[in-house]
């Protein structure tokens, strides 16, 4: 390094120091990337810059990496631990000006071919100054947006203003053993090697800020100007209503409805905000599986992001952790009820766009919607919608609506010019501001308009939320899936651009349903959830500090030893830790009663903690058929359990989108009696498997395992039940019915799950009651008894509570 370099750094080091904070990506470099600190490392960085070698030096010395400002030795050789691959431009002149990186990895290349037991990782790092994607037109506020190599003046107003706001990205480490004996010549691999960098460096670019913007003229000009669009105009102003020119506007008045007007600076002012607001009302925020969305964006790929719907919260929160992971924030598809003054045009300038809720017929509003979701695609911005269309009010997955899934695969059809994925995010948290007005809603309560009283009152009680949590899922590349599902769609196109294909609607049913078995799949277990499954499924909804403690223990152990997939998070505290720290979330009633600490929820919410456990009973449900069979029948044996799985997991598994399949499900069910009569909470005697002795102290925790999916079981026992009554009954008398006699046993018996008699969750049993053929069907489409119906409802009649069976063996229908 020569003494010039050293004066630069020494005298920018505190300037930096006060005026740089760093955001690294990832946070761990060892386990995502395989970096080894053990190992001579090489950083590879775009421009010969000072005040980014500094910015480098304060994320690796806080990551405990070698420092990019010293030398190392190879074989008696100095090498330097940075690389540039251009020089900054000057202030005057203009070009670009190559460095002589090519020079140093030759040399390097030449080493290795003496010492072939050297190796040097080469980590590629990318360092941003700001978010900001280009324009189409430039302005004043160009001078502080980085580019590729700006000059020292430049990067001086770039530091001064965008200083708090800079992004060092690391990449997967290059071998130069692995290099060097690669085919060609020292130069030409040296040389290969710089083009395929310059290359990375233009991708972490685009997947850090985006896509130039879109000027508003060419928004309008691009979805005008489209044949679909064109051909609406046409159709609407031809008729008796309207003009060709009313039509015209009628158009230009939907883009401006539904368009987003993305501004950078609104996103970093709200990232600077929502800091504050999560350090205040969130323990933290867990994100799992966040290296997907960067392979993907490696990659090229178009990215949707697709996650389930809990919260208003969730709008800010997901894209507050996808721009911390590194990825422009998405373009968000959101209701046109969140589109009132002042919080929609600030939705519409961190990149929301907004549809109606129904579009009702009106071909031009769909056409005009249509070619904004193509442009978006093709101009290659990343998008995000929910798939159940509006939020969960029962914390389960919503069925999917499958509009926009259904206009993506339209425009991948059409042509998007790069590779497409779905990544399906599921979403928890210990505390949903909105739980409240959701059970009133269950309960008959009309839903309340958004507005914004209603949000300054949401914001004036945000305290105390606990944690958050956010796990990306596997990906879906939608153009492998349509090969897959389709293998000749391309023949079977119509031949109208705009028709759509006859295999679409079936496929995208199939497409909607795998994004909602992915979500789930990858569910996060928290403290919250767990503790509400436990309490909710004791006698009265109370336990002692130590039975919580030690039924947290044994589930957190069962799932840990047998997951429920790769996907799900499950979280690293001890009983102990995870219950002190739910206690401090207040949700609680706790009493002590000379003998020790009794939990309970507060007065009267024990309905409020249904919707976290809803949260994870998709989790539970093959554990909670399998003890509820033992404790039903006193002993079964093994494969008796399997056969009743076999049973009720179609059905258990369109209610709670669980993604094993049926022969995965039963020995997913196999593995989980074998785990759970290692840990005692069953017992083995002869070729019956029994409940612990009631003297175990695994019994109370079996015993509660066993009631969690009680509800279940008796919404499923009254259906069956009144169609052994009726005999014959129509499907809309059916659901009625049932939902009638759910609500007097929920009156009678005290259950506290708003879905135990929601119309949804029943219509979806009787679909998937139709679907395995447990019900027959008359010519006019009613259903009636049969014999697989009858046989059903003796199975699980034989896993409901006594009581439960006898009022419904008595209830009067008529």
């Amino acid at each position: 390094m020569s003494w010039m370099r050293r004066t630069l750094l020494s005298v920018f080091h505190y300037p930096v120091k006060w005026l740089v904070k760093p955001h690294t990506i990832p946070s761990n470099v060892e386990s995502e990337l395989g970096i080894d600190r053990a190992k001579p490392i090489i950083y590879l960085l775009p421009s010969n810059s000072v005040t980014d070698q500094l910015a480098l030096r304060m994320a690796t010395l806080r990551m405990d990496l070698p420092s990019p400002t010293e030398q190392i030795s190879l074989g008696g050789h100095h090498y330097p631990t940075c690389l540039f691959l251009r020089k900054t431009q000057r202030v005057i002149m203009r070009g670009e000006m190559k460095t002589d990186i090519e020079a140093v990895f030759t040399d390097l290349f030449h080493l290795h071919r003496d010492n072939p037991q050297l190796d040097v990782q080469v980590v590629p790092v990318f360092i941003s100054w700001g978010r900001a994607p280009g324009k189409g037109t430039p302005g004043l506020s160009d001078l502080i947006a980085d580019v590729a190599a700006p000059s020292w003046l430049r990067k001086l107003f770039i530091v001064m203003f965008l200083g708090r706001d800079n992004f060092i990205s690391f990449s997967k480490a290059v071998s130069s053993n692995a290099m060097s004996t690669q085919h060609g010549s020292d130069e030409l691999i040296a040389h290969k090697l710089v083009r395929l960098a310059s290359t990375h460096f233009h991708r972490k670019r685009q997947s850090l800020t985006g896509p130039t913007l879109l000027e508003r003229q060419e928004l309008h000009n691009a979805v005008l100007g489209s044949t679909a669009v064109k051909r609406a105009i046409s159709e609407q102003g031809g008729s008796k209503k309207s003009s060709p020119d009313k039509a015209r506007q009628d158009a230009l008045k939907y883009i401006n409805e539904i368009a987003a007007d993305y501004r950078e600076g609104l996103v970093r002012f709200g990232d600077r905000l929502l800091t504050r607001i999560w350090n205040k009302i969130y323990n933290g925020i867990g994100v799992a599986h966040s290296d997907r969305i960067r392979e993907l964006a490696r990659n090229g790929h178009e990215i949707i992001y697709v996650p389930c719907h809990r919260s208003h919260m969730d709008y800010l929160l997901l894209t507050y952790v996808i721009y911390h992971e590194g990825m422009v924030t998405p373009h968000i598809a959101a209701g046109i009820n969140l589109n009132f003054w002042p919080v929609g045009k600030i939705f519409r300038r961190g990149g929301a766009f907004f549809l109606r809720r129904s579009f009702a017929g009106n071909k031009l509003y769909t056409a005009v919607f249509r070619e904004y979701l193509e442009l978006l695609f093709n101009k290659g911005y990343s998008v995000k919608y929910y798939p159940e269309g509006g939020r969960s009010r029962t914390g389960r997955l919503i069925p999917p609506k499958t509009g926009m899934l259904a206009m993506t695969m339209q425009a991948l059809v059409k042509g998007v010019n790069r590779p497409v994925s779905i990544v399906p995010v599921y979403i928890g948290y210990e505390n949903v501001m909105e739980v409240k007005s959701y059970l009133n809603e269950l309960k008959g309560s009309s839903k309340k308009k958004e507005s914004t009283w209603q949000v300054f009152s949401a914001i004036r009680k945000l305290k105390n939320y606990g944690y958050g949590y956010v796990n990306f899922g596997e990906p879906i590349q939608l153009n492998q899936y349509l090969e897959k599902q389709i293998p000749q769609w391309r023949e079977k196109l119509p031949k109208d651009p705009d028709k759509k294909p006859a295999w679409l609607t079936p496929m995208v049913n199939d497409l909607a349903n795998e994004v909602m078995l992915r979500i789930n799949r990858a569910a996060a277990i928290n403290g919250m959830a767990l503790s509400a499954l436990c309490l909710l499924s004791s006698k009265n909804n109370t336990m002692s500090e130590n039975e919580l403690c030690h039924a947290l223990d044994n589930f957190l152990t069962l799932l840990r030893q047998a997951p429920f997939s790769a996907d799900f998070t499950i979280p690293e505290d001890t009983p102990d830790q995870m219950l002190a720290h739910v206690l401090k979330l207040n949700r609680f009633a706790v009493t002590n009663d000379g003998y020790g600490k009794l939990i309970q929820p507060q007065k009267d919410s024990a309905v409020y903690l249904t919707y976290y456990r809803n949260n994870i009973l998709h989790l539970f449900a093959l554990p909670g058929i399998a003890m509820a069979a033992v404790f039903g029948h006193k002993a079964c044996r093994r494969d008796y359990v399997l056969r009743l799985v076999a049973a009720l997991y179609p059905l258990l598994q369109r209610e709670l989108f669980i993604h094993l399949t049926q022969d995965e499900a039963l020995a997913y069910t196999d593995r989980l009696i074998s785990q759970m009569l290692e840990q005692g909470l069953l017992r083995q005697q002869g070729e019956c498997i029994l409940p612990p002795e009631p003297n175990d102290k695994t019994f109370h925790s079996a015993w509660l395992l066993s009631r969690c999916m009680q509800e279940t079981f008796q919404r499923y026992a009254v259906v069956l039940t009144i169609i052994e009554k009726e005999r014959v009954i129509s499907r809309g008398q059916l659901e009625r019915t049932s939902r009638k006699v759910a609500e007097r046993l929920s009156t009678l018996y005290g259950m506290s799950s708003p879905e135990f008699y929601d119309k949804n969750v029943l219509s979806s049993f009787i679909t998937a009651l139709r679907e395995n053929h447990w019900l027959d069907s008359t010519a006019d489409g009613s259903l009636k008894y049969s014999e697989e119906s009858a046989a059903l409802r003796k199975d699980v009649t034989a896993l409901v509570w006594p009581e439960i069976v006898q009022h419904l063996e008595n209830v009067e229908l008529h």
